[in-house]
Formats: structure tokens, C-alpha cells, sequence
């Protein structure tokens, strides 16, 4: 289930990306406003306001906003994309656990992100991560698979979203490693976090942005991710490739879309604006502090990656029998 990176090799570039006379025209001139689907605070509101914040800076785009349209699991904002008027001026901020999943255990979407939306650009890639509880008595994932064979009652994790990866990747672990996992679903990953340091449950599962400041601090462990590397932020801790299953590495990604039906020359622009700011030393700094590593692309590379994701997910959505009415 890997992720390929096929925009590393023209990253470099994209941070000194210089829009043409004629790309600038076509970029919107009046108020842009990018969906969130999330509360704000989230990781994903925060990095949509990093790049929103340098937008308005580099001055091509002088009016932009986030407008958070939370609930669920992302999706509201997705289907009010849908529905936008395909001239640039609304956009889709969103991670893939809200365009990739959604469309595997949905038995109704109202839309369909492959011809409902139009790709512009990757943003970057995150990985997802299996976290422990502080006052756990285990210090690794191995020491935490072998207290859990010794009592199979143990096995209950949050998922920060039922229905995402953070859902999918917990079941994924407990086949590959033998061991019983629940998934216990939380509204997004504060109050997760809360049961965790408080001890009411002992394991959890999200976005290594969801955990990351809190396992530097000691406040609860990062003890395995999910990339066929180790992550950037998260360099000392194993992947479940390094653990011996490589067949079962992925990365989320976070993108920019606009509606289907919005002329090329404007995703041009919007997608030179938006890697251009993505790129910017300070900008990828901000966000790998907060556990995404900064990678963007062509609209292509993302469509493919998109519908990609969609079918490497499948298997795994399928056999867990896990749908949303």
C-alpha cells in the first residue's frame, strides 16, 4: 500500500515557481475561500492557515480566507466543493482520510472527489501512527503486542475518526502482528488525547500531526507509524515496514482541489500559487512541526494518486464489513 512521492523530484523547484503575466490573471481577484472541513485548531485548520497567511503575503492572491465547514469526518466540506461555482474562488483544503476513504464505506456520498472535483495540488504527506497511553507498563510496539497476548480484553484503541485510516491502519496492525484491536471512535484527536493521559484507554490511532508535540513532551508514546520509511519528525520510531510488514506501508497525503469544470489555465495558476507558497522555507518549516511533510505535484500526479488510494484501500475497507449509513 505504498504511497509513492512522485513530486520529490520537482519540489526543489516548486519553491521558486514565479507566475507568468498571464498566470496572474488568471488567478482570482477577488475574496478565495478555502474549505476546511474540521474545527478550528485542528491540524488540518492550522496548516490550511499557514498557507492561507503566506497567500496573502506574496500578494497574487491578496484576499483569502478559511472557511471551516466541520462535520462529518471532513465530508460536509467536500460536498459544499461540489457544489461552488468552478471560477477559482473556492477551494477544498482536505486530507485523504476525507477524500479517499469516504467514497469506500459510505453506502450514500453525495459526491465523488474522481469527477465531482478538480486535483491542483499535493500539499504534503503524513503518516499515520499507533500511539500508547503514558502510564502503559510497555515501552515499544513489540512489548505492547506481547502484553496484549497476555490478555486479549486489552485491545481496545481510539480512532481520532472511525472511517479513516486511523480506523483502517489500527485493524491493519492487529493482522498483521496476530493481536485483537477495537476500534473505539472520538470526534478528532483532543479528546482522544484527554482518555489517553487520563489512563481510560491505552492505545490510540491518528495522524503522527495529531500526537507529535505531545510525544516529544513525554506526554504519551508514538510507538510505531505507518510509511515504508521512517517520517521526517519521527525518526526514532520504527515503521510497520521496519517491523516486517512492508506490504502494508501508506502514507494520508493533504491537497487542494477546486471544483470539477474549472478551466485549466486557473488550475494552472492556482496550482503554481499554492506550491509556490507550500515551498517556502518557512512554510515547510511550520508544517513539519506539526508532522506533515511538505511534497506537492501536478493536478495529474494528484488525480492519479487520488483514485490510486482509493483502490489500494479497498481490501482492506471490504474485509472489514465497515460502512456509514
Amino acid at each position: 500500500m505504498h504511497l509513492p512521492r512522485r513530486a520529490l523530484l520537482r519540489a526543489a523547484g516548486a519553491a521558486t515557481l514565479i507566475l507568468s503575466p498571464d498566470a496572474k490573471a488568471a488567478l482570482p481577484q477577488g475574496l478565495v475561500r478555502i474549505l476546511v472541513g474540521f474545527p478550528p485548531g485542528g491540524g488540518t485548520d492550522v496548516m490550511g492557515r499557514i498557507i492561507a497567511e503566506t497567500l496573502r503575503k506574496r500578494g497574487n492572491l491578496k484576499n483569502v480566507v478559511i472557511e471551516n465547514r466541520a462535520g462529518a469526518s471532513g465530508t460536509l466540506a467536500c460536498e459544499a466543493l461540489k457544489h461552488a461555482t468552478p471560477d477559482g474562488t473556492t477551494l477544498l483544503f482536505a486530507p485523504s482520510a476525507s477524500t479517499v476513504q469516504p467514497v469506500l464505506t459510505f453506502r450514500k456520498l453525495p459526491w465523488d472527489p474522481r469527477t465531482d472535483f478538480a486535483p491542483v495540488t499535493m500539499t504534503g504527506t503524513v503518516q499515520t501512527c499507533f500511539v500508547l497511553a503514558p502510564g502503559l507498563p510497555v515501552k515499544n510496539f513489540p512489548d505492547y503486542v506481547a502484553w496484549l497476548k497476555a490478555d486479549r480484553r486489552r485491545g481496545s484503541f481510539g480512532s481520532t475518526a472511525l472511517g479513516s485510516s486511523t480506523h483502517f491502519f489500527g485493524l491493519q496492525l492487529g493482522g498483521a502482528f496476530g493481536i485483537e484491536l477495537e476500534p473505539v471512535g472520538y470526534r478528532g484527536a483532543a479528546p482522544l488525547i484527554s482518555d489517553l493521559a487520563a489512563g481510560h484507554i491505552a492505545a490510540g490511532c491518528g495522524g503522527v500531526s495529531d500526537f507529535l508535540t505531545h510525544h516529544k513532551d513525554g506526554k504519551l508514546r508514538i510507538v510505531i507509524t505507518s510509511g515504508p520509511r521512517r517520517g521526517i519528525t519521527t525518526p526514532e520510531v520504527p515503521t510497520i515496514a521496519d517491523l516486517g510488514h512492508p506490504d502494508q506501508a501508506s502514507f494520508g497525503f493533504y491537497a487542494f482541489y477546486a471544483p470539477a469544470g474549472t478551466p485549466a489555465p486557473l488550475i494552472a495558476a492556482l496550482n503554481a500559487e499554492l506550491s509556490g507558497a507550500t515551498m517556502e522555507p518557512e512554510v515547510k518549516s511550520q508544517l513539519l512541526a506539526i508532522g506533515l511533510e511538505p511534497e506537492v505535484s501536478t493536478p495529474n500526479e494528484l488525480g492519479k494518486v487520488l483514485a490510486e488510494d482509493i483502490e489500494r484501500w479497498r481490501p482492506v475497507v471490504e474485509k472489514s464489513g465497515f460502512r456509514v449509513d
